[in-house]
């Protein structure tokens, strides 16, 4: 049973259920409303916009039920849906949409401005509002207008694509990651046997919509099992604290990031955690503080790891090993298999760094519109994550960071999380990124940049001091520059690119203490 047939099956199985809750307007959708909802706008897509199978369906919105009720439309034609980054301009948008050519697009009315410039460079046919009456026909009088009958496609076939994911195009212009219904059930069914997720199980939807994040580490997992997600349109940390409280989730998904972002708000030491069962952090390593503080609260933590192309629920650390075995992913999923290779392609020993490789129903198909980095990606039934990995004696698996990421000083290989690990453990670090400049005499030399914590006194020397009893002197920072943020992407994590150019633009401001300059 793949994603098209989903929500169809649960408003027979799970009738009265509620499957989605929608916190800005409110709007508690059962099964039932939430399939005949997603019928009616499959049924309005195809009579009013030309929508068929194969053909792509475009959203520019912040998180919304509308997008879920979107997807599944889609779904039901055998259609695509591609949600855009709302954080680009219209001429990074244009270029998506002239990839991926949708029939029609779907907006929140914030971006109306957006939209008519991508009307006037002709890359949208045809436009629907979620919420904008001046802008004519609107998303809720579409489909009231349209029939709630049952689509029926002519044929199908699992490795049709559902769903396009554009990568953030830290090389080039972005890639469409093809996310296909045999991909997104085989992620539902690794996700809900290795994190043991249940119909009774409820979440946060804050992770934006158009990252891998929002869409597949809970959110369809959670719908395909008949569970509630609650939709919220964007991250806010106190927002997320009084959800959580009020429509006790049991579990929670974020990076780093946004689990300190939680720790810092003032409703942090009072909000009720009763009725988590664990949260679950992913995007980068937890820091072993960060654990401990939640622990305090009687929050446990599993650790995952996966990324847009390949699930993204590839890896378990479990909540046994949250601390033993801090930094680390765990362990390959149910249905999803692992190798760790050297340059020449051969597997690596143990505690060998080389790069990650993943095989298993989880992988996408490709790249839209793009062989050669299909071909670059995907071979021998393998996907090259290009992040580097190692395997420690127990058969734990680590992130050392993405191989573009990695710092070679001097002819050593310098991997950033593990010197990263280190500096988290400083309790006057909230946060630390390292990243690699050019130097004359090492080629590369590591710097790293800090977040303190409020109220925390502390100087350079002092934590390059701290991090020598741990690492070898190579491995050191050479320098120490405090920033009071740092880059993040739309899913929180630290965009290293953008935060090493801002580093070597302003590096002639630093003071002598270390502290980048405005």
């Amino acid at each position: 049973m793949f994603v098209r047939d989903w929500l169809a099956r649960r408003a027979v199985l799970s009738r009265d259920k509620v499957a989605v809750i929608d916190s800005a307007t409110g709007a508690e959708l059962t099964y039932r409303q939430f399939d005949e909802r997603a019928t009616r706008l499959a049924n309005y897509l195809r009579a009013t916009a030309g929508v068929r199978s194969g053909d792509c369906v475009a959203v520019l919105s912040m998180n919304r039920a509308g997008i879920l009720e979107a997807f599944f439309a889609a779904a039901k034609l055998t259609a695509v849906l591609a949600p855009l980054n709302y954080r680009l301009t219209a001429s990074e948008l244009a270029y998506i949409l002239g990839d991926c050519q949708p029939k029609l697009l779907l907006y929140e009315k914030a971006f109306a401005d957006v939209v008519r410039e991508l009307c006037r460079r002709g890359v949208v046919r045809h436009a629907l509002a979620f919420d904008d009456e001046a802008a004519g026909v609107c998303y809720e009088q579409a489909l009231a207008d349209a029939s709630s009958t049952r689509i029926e496609v002519e044929a199908f076939d699992p490795e049709m694509p559902a769903l396009i994911i554009y990568t953030s195009g830290t090389t080039g212009h972005p890639k469409g990651a093809v996310l296909s219904h045999r991909m997104l059930a085989w992620n539902s069914i690794n996700t809900n046997l290795s994190w043991d997720i249940v119909s009774t199980d409820i979440t946060t939807v804050h992770a934006p919509l158009f990252h891998t994040g929002g869409f597949n580490v809970l959110t369809l997992p959670l719908l395909h099992i008949g569970a509630s997600v609650c939709v919220l349109p964007t991250f806010d940390a106190t927002r997320v604290l009084e959800v959580i409280e009020r429509h006790r989730c049991t579990i929670f998904f974020g990076v780093p990031t946004m689990f300190q972002m939680m720790l810092e708000a003032p409703r942090f030491a009072t909000t009720d955690f009763s009725s988590v069962r664990y949260f679950i952090s992913g995007g980068a390593p937890c820091p072993v503080p960060l654990i401990e503080a939640y622990q305090r609260r009687g929050v446990s933590f599993v650790q995952g790891y996966g990324l847009t192309e390949v699930g993204p629920n590839c890896f378990k650390l479990g909540l046994e090993d949250a601390v033993r075995k801090a930094g680390s992913i765990g362990f390959p999923m149910m249905h999803s298999a692992a190798r760790i290779i050297d340059s020449g392609g051969g597997d690596v020993a143990s505690n060998e760094v080389g790069e990650l490789l993943l095989r298993g129903g989880h992988v996408c198909s490709g790249y839209w519109r793009n062989d050669e980095a299909t071909a670059a990606a995907l071979r021998d039934g393998w996907f090259h994550t290009g992040d580097l990995a190692r395997r420690d004696e127990e058969g734990y698996y680590y992130i050392a960071g993405r191989a573009k990421d990695m710092i070679i000083s001097g002819g050593e290989n310098i991997y950033p999380a593990e010197v990263e690990a280190v500096l988290h453990a400083h309790p006057a670090v909230a946060a630390a990124a390292l990243v690699g400049l050019p130097d004359a005499k090492w080629g590369e030399v590591p710097i790293a940049v800090i977040i303190k914590r409020d109220a925390a006194t502390v100087t350079p020397a002092e934590i390059i001091e701290f991090c020598a009893t741990r690492l070898a002197r190579y491995k050191l920072p050479k320098q120490i520059l405090f920033v009071e943020e740092f880059p993040l992407s739309a899913s929180g994590k630290v965009l290293k690119r953008t935060l090493k150019e801002s580093v070597e633009n302003k590096l002639s401001s630093v003071s002598p203490d270390g502290v980048l300059m405005p």
